[in-house]
């Protein structure tokens, strides 16, 4: 497994399989759940192995240079890059980082919540998890993203920007339950996939590859024994999620959120809460020409698509407890 494309076919079982065979010795597994991969930076890098698409990749096709990758099943580059980022930053740096491999981001951080669970249990290297100066999560469409969720540690911001990053909003991913319960900053980078959770996703090659590139000397940097270690603050500024599921909705008000993100002053509040949420799969601009052409009717409309099913469940959970 060293291609790309070889970690974008197998299923989800398949894939967990092989990566635990790859890093035989060093792994700490929870079947069904997660792999971790002991480091020696004090770094740890995170990845989900499942994908929306119901059908495993049996086709891919390419441009003619290779560059773009696009699959009729649905490429699955959510979050099959960030798993083959994970491994290749591995491989390229000199002071191996550790590495989480999860299981069910897509419905709920399945894997990330079982992960939680066990270390707050003390079932896993604690001194070293607490010792880890950042969380990076390689899982988010574009090329230059940087996604902070409830982490609002400005020093820890500033270190991602100078690495060329942009600071944009997205809704959950597993950082929002890893990060909490060790205590460390995170972020959740792009990882160069375009139209998530459609049949029409597609990966930029050469997108992934300069985050690869980054993320390698994220690692460097944080090997130094000078580096400081970025701690967890968490934020107010509309924080909809808690450690191991989801936490009261709307903590924060939405003074705070607009004084954070003044484009979302334009758009009505009955919608406000699914477009945030949606910008995890879609750009702004996208989302403004969908509103003029379809109305905000299609914000709801997209929303179920995307995430109705993921937040019916939770919803579902709530109800039976």
């Amino acid at each position: 497994m060293k291609k790309l494309e070889d970690f974008l076919m197998p299923t989800q079982k398949e894939l967990f399989s092989k990566l635990c065979d790859r890093f035989k010795g060093r792994t700490t597994v929870c079947k069904n759940s997660y792999i971790l991969v002991r480091g020696e930076a004090p770094i740890m890098l995170v990845a989900h192995l499942d994908t929306v698409h119901k059908t495993p990749v049996k086709h891919i096709c390419k441009t003619q240079n290779g560059g773009i990758l696009m699959s009729p099943q649905g490429i699955g580059g959510d979050d099959r890059c960030g798993v083959y980022a994970l491994v290749t930053v591995y491989e390229q740096s000199a002071v191996k980082p550790w590495l989480l491999f999860t299981c069910d981001e897509e419905v709920g951080g399945v894997g990330a919540s079982a992960f939680c669970t066990r270390f707050q249990k003390g079932k896993l290297p604690k001194k070293e998890l607490e010792s880890l100066k950042m969380l990076v999560e390689i899982d988010r469409k574009g090329r230059n993203d940087a996604v902070y969720y409830d982490c609002d540690n400005p020093e820890f911001e500033e270190y991602i920007t100078s690495k060329g990053f942009e600071t944009e909003w997205g809704s959950f991913s597993d950082i929002s339950l890893l990060a909490p319960a060790l205590g460390v900053a995170a972020v959740n980078l792009s990882s160069g996939y375009y139209n998530a959770h459609t049949q029409h996703e597609y990966i930029d090659r050469k997108h992934l590859n300069a985050t690869v590139k980054k993320v390698v000397e994220i690692v460097a940097d944080a090997a130094k024994p000078d580096f400081p270690q970025y701690e967890y603050i968490e934020s107010y500024r509309f924080s909809r999620y808690g450690y191991g599921g989801w936490g009261d909705w709307g903590r924060g008000t939405y003074p705070l959120v607009l004084e954070d993100a003044p484009s979302l002053k334009k758009v009505p509040e009955d919608i406000r809460d699914e477009y945030a949420a949606l910008l995890d799969f879609y750009t702004e601009g996208e989302l403004e020409a969908l509103r003029k052409e379809h109305g905000d009717n299609v914000i709801h409309m997209l929303f179920e698509s995307e995430l109705g099913d993921y937040y019916g469940d939770m919803y579902d959970e709530e109800e039976l407890k």
